[in-house]
């Protein structure tokens, strides 16, 4: 007997519904290359801390991001569940349960 993966739906829709804003999927673009502060991440993508805070809330609780304290600095990173393999010319992020393809930049 060949032991089948089980499918959760719950667990995928509430990663998606978690990527489901640009702010969302620019931050995690932006950390693909390794951990970043708030103010790191706010300044890459041009808006404001409180927004970026809001967003990594909502992605951490969504497990697509973890965080680490390093003094008064929070440093946010990809969780490690999430797997970035290189293809030609893009990146794919295996979220689990579905894999989105990323383009690399240019």
């Amino acid at each position: 007997m060949v032991a089948q993966e089980v499918f959760d739906a719950d667990f995928c829709a509430e990663r998606l519904k978690a990527l489901s804003d640009p702010h969302r999927l620019r931050i995690l673009n932006a950390l693909r290359y390794g951990e970043l502060t708030v103010g790191d991440i706010a300044e890459l993508l041009e808006a404001e801390v409180v927004t970026v805070s809001h967003h990594l809330k909502i992605m951490k609780y969504a497990n697509l991001v973890e965080v680490r304290r390093e003094g008064r600095f929070m440093y946010y990173r990809m969780h490690a569940d999430l797997q970035c393999a290189k293809g030609r010319g893009t990146r794919f992020l295996d979220l689990g349960c579905c894999r989105l393809e990323v383009p690399d930049a240019k």
